[in-house]
Formats: C-alpha cells, structure tokens, sequence
C-alpha cells in the first residue's frame, strides 16, 4: 500500500504539524517554514508545558491549533490566543488528537518515550512523517514498522545521521548496502579520563562542543548514549544487522554518516553541524527548499579527523549492541533506564558515570518475548522506569 504525498512545489502549500513545537529540533522546524512561508500551511502546535512559546510560535506560523499537554496551562495558552482564530487545546489526548489531524506532514518531535503515541496516531492515518524520535523506533521499532506498512504511512528520518543515511542511500537497492557508519561528535569529554568524568558536573554535560541542543540529548552525546540509541535506531530504519552498522568519532561533525556498498563505494552526506538541514531534506522531500544555512568551505575547514569510538570508557555502545541483539524487552529497558538516569543527573541527585551504570543494570530484567501491543510497550517502559528510580535512589543515598 502506497500514500500520495502533497509536494510543497506542486501548487498547493503542505500542511504541518509540529509535535513538541517548543523542543530544539521542533523550534529549528518553525525556523524553516518561516523562511519558505508560502510552502507551507501549519495545522497544529503542541508542546508539554511552556506555554509561553507555543502561544508565540502559533502566532507567528499561523497554527490552527496550539495544544499544551499540562491541562492546567490551558486557561494561560487560551489567554494568550485570545483575539486570535487559533483554537486552544489542553491535555495528553489533545496531543494525540492533534497528531490525528489531517495534515500532509507530521514532525515527531517530542522527547523521549512520551513521542510514542502521538507518532502512532499520525502513523495510523497513513501520514508521512518527518522522525525526529528516536525512541519510537528504539523502543517500538517493529511493532512501529508495522504500522507503517499496514497503515500506508511514510517514515523520513530527521536526526542528523540518519537523514544523511537515508540521502546517501537514495536510488540504491537496499540489498547492496553493506555497511553503515554513524559519526559521532565525541561530545565534551571525548578526551577525558573515566576518573575526571566521575566528577563531571551538569554544566560540563550540558557544554557540547559543536552542537546546539535540548538538556537531554546534550546529556545522551556526553555519554554516547545518542549514538548508541541511533544505532538501535538506524537497525530498524534499514533493515541492517547490527554487526553491519559501525560508529566512528569525528570532530568536526561536518561528515553526519557514511553508506557503504556491496561494489566497494562509500558515500557521504556533508553539511554544516546545523538541524535545519535535514529538517529542510524532510520538510521539501521529495524536493528540496531553499534555506540559508552555511555552506560549508572545505578550503577553510582543513582536514577532517576520525577515530575508533572508547567502549571502555563510554560503554554505552556495547550495551546498545547487547540490547538490540538480546530482542524482546530489552531496547525499553535500555531507553526507559537512561532517561530517568539522565533526568537524575540533572538534578545532581546521581554522578554522570552512574548514568550508563544503572542502564546495564537494568539490561538484567530483560524478557526475551515479542510486545505486539503499543500498551504492552508502555507498561513495560513503567516497569523499567520504576526499577531504574529504586537504583538512582540507592545511588543517590550511598553517595550522601
């Protein structure tokens, strides 16, 4: 089963809806569109508690719908809008709701496993989907693929890596891929000791030397942790074995992946370190808008630097491999387990080694059958969610 899909240079503009509007991927949607106004129309907004911006953001893009999942910021988002045709919308449902609306584009871009069923609901009405969500496929990816092809949806990935991937890959059977490579910038402590680290503070996480990006993934690229959930990711997304996908650190973060081919030939997708660029790739897809971002001056760049990634001193990417290979629970336990760990962090209630410690511990409990439900998904991420805060809080007690 195929969708039609409304190109934005076809005479009609495209219709958008943004999930998590306010985040850092979804603000650097909003720059685009407002670039290219007249390519797009925007259905709705949504975003979880900051209120202020979404009220902001739907005024400047012309929303016809701004919702605010925390139910008691309604009356402020609904103030804010007043005297405008914008219609207000509070609650977790109203995200789902909006997901459902009947727009040519979704970007799926809430944080974490919250993203999971909004992008379902959009999947289901066969949508084409700009997939900034990691862990929908992380932790859903089959039941997620699915849905895809029962559903006549359409999945363009919008992380960095996997945008360049699917460029790379573009016109190419997939059966002649023979190896994908994921860059990976080494985040602020790509030259650190295992010993300074444990003494690493939020502000020193939070400093990532190329990128400009939410708390959390910040926190995942200082402990490789992203890297690890986007080879778990691109797993899914082209049907490659594990063994097959490799991770290279790379500086500069000018090369965002790498294809290689059964014949030998390796390609490469090369831009500035900047999110609008395959947000664009996404949005114009399959054309391509005219944005103004950096062109890259190869000449003033110099070199461009490689290296093997440390599994010992960030383990993270081993146990992502374990993860994916062990199947069943596994890939929830690992998410759920880091972003609870990774919310600790930031309230300094656990160090940063502890992060990726009390994901392996989780990796203990794994259930080795397959979930066919997205309420099984879910219940399983509860599950790990409360195991992973009983081990942040034994932490968080030996290290008063």
């Amino acid at each position: 089963m195929t969708v039609a899909i409304a190109s934005p240079t076809a005479g009609q503009p495209r219709s958008v809806t943004i999930l998590g509007a306010t985040g850092s991927v979804g603000g650097s949607t909003a720059r685009v569109i407002k670039e290219t106004p007249e390519r797009f129309r925007v259905k709705a907004l949504t975003a979880w508690s900051r209120v202020d911006e979404l009220a902001r953001l739907a005024v400047e893009l012309d929303a016809e719908r701004a919702v605010i999942g925390r139910n008691d910021l309604l009356p402020r988002l609904q103030s804010l809008l007043e005297g405008t045709r914008i219609e207000a919308r509070g609650g977790e449902r109203a995200i789902i709701k909006a997901a459902e609306m009947d727009a040519d584009f979704v970007m799926a871009s809430i944080v974490g496993a919250s993203g999971l069923e909004p992008t379902l609901a959009a999947i289901r009405r066969g949508a084409l989907i700009g997939l900034a969500n990691k862990e929908c496929l992380v932790c859903a990816g089959p039941l997620m693929l699915s849905e895809v092809a029962r559903n006549g949806a359409t999945l363009l990935p919008v992380d960095s890596e996997h945008n360049a991937m699917f460029q790379a890959i573009a016109g190419s059977c997939r059966t002649s891929v023979e190896r994908l490579t994921l860059t990976a910038s080494g985040g602020p402590f790509r030259c650190w000791s295992r010993e300074r680290m444990s003494a690493a503070s939020r502000e020193d996480a939070l400093a990532h030397p190329k990128w400009s990006m939410g708390t959390k993934i910040s926190i995942d690229s200082a402990t490789m942790m992203n890297k690890a959930l986007e080879l778990i990711e691109a797993h899914y997304l082209f049907g490659i074995e594990e063994r097959s996908i490799e991770v290279v650190v790379h500086p500069q973060s000018i090369i965002h992946s790498l294809v290689t081919f059964t014949d030998g030939s390796t390609l490469a997708q090369l831009s500035p370190p900047d999110m609008r660029v395959p947000i664009a790739h996404a949005l114009g897809w399959p054309s391509r808008l005219e944005v103004g971002t950096t062109r890259l001056d190869l000449a003033a760049i110099g070199s461009l630097d490689f290296e093997a990634p440390d599994t010992g001193r960030f383990p993270a990417l081993r146990l992502a491999r374990e993860a994916l290979n062990a199947g069943g629970t596994a890939p929830i336990l690992f998410n759920a387990a880091n972003e609870v760990a990774v919310a600790a962090f930031l309230e300094r209630r656990i160090g940063f080694l502890d992060i990726v410690s009390i994901v392996e511990t989780a990796l203990e409990r794994v259930d080795s059958r397959a979930l066919t439900s997205l309420e099984e998904v879910l219940a399983y991420d509860r599950s790990a969610r409360r195991h992973a805060q009983e081990s942040v809080t034994r932490r968080a007690r030996l290290a008063v």
